[in-house]
């Protein structure tokens, strides 16, 4: 039988993981009917979420009542795809060279072959999309990897550019549902930071 700390400890492992896959849900394609009923029953767990993140949590679950999925859609692809390029760019490489298909897709390769990952023959999207490295890490944390790993990576690959992908998509003019989104990244992404260094 577990003891309490060591319940606790899979309780946060387990908010941890599927917080970035929820993240990685909402980044990686126009969200379904399923995925919204989830977001609306968000709620904070225990007593150790910040105020900021149970404030984004609570308005992500309100911004994703009553949403058509063809306006979600449309949102999306403003913001992601559009004419040849969209108002944000989710790419590590874009935001740490400006340019797509860089040294860091590279670097991220060989530590996601390290990590044990293998890209799937059917992906088209580069590794450095942040909906793929945001569940790449939750499959991380559900597979128990060393916390000092996952500080590693989230140092190397994650840390550098996300705060500002989070910005600028939340101050896109395209966003609405996304504006909310944003915000639930940053306020997780922060308690993430905070979370990593202090276990270390």
């Amino acid at each position: 039988m577990a003891t309490t700390d060591e319940a606790t400890i899979e309780q946060e492992q387990r908010y941890r993981a599927s917080a970035y896959a929820l993240l990685a849900a909402l980044l990686r394609a126009p969200p379904e009917p399923s995925l919204l009923d989830h977001v609306v029953t968000l709620s904070p767990e225990g007593d150790a979420e910040s105020d900021e993140l149970s404030e984004a949590m609570a308005a992500l679950a309100g911004a994703a009542q009553n949403r058509r999925a063809e306006d979600l859609e449309d949102e999306y692809n403003a913001l992601f795809i559009g004419l040849g390029k969209g108002e944000v760019v989710p790419y590590g490489s874009w935001y740490l060279t400006g340019f797509l298909m860089e040294q860091p897709l590279s670097e991220l390769r060989d530590d996601l072959r390290a990590l044990g990952f293998e890209r799937s023959p059917e992906v088209r999207e580069p590794e450095d999309h942040a909906a793929a490295i945001f569940e790449v890490f939750s499959v991380m944390i559900a597979d128990n990897v060393s916390l000092d790993q996952q500080q590693q990576f989230f140092a190397k690959h994650m840390q550098s550019w996300l705060p500002r992908f989070f910005a600028d998509l939340g101050k896109a003019k395209s966003a609405d549902f996304y504006g909310f989104v944003a915000q639930f990244g940053v306020a997780f992404y922060g308690l993430e930071k905070t979370y990593l260094t202090m276990r270390m």
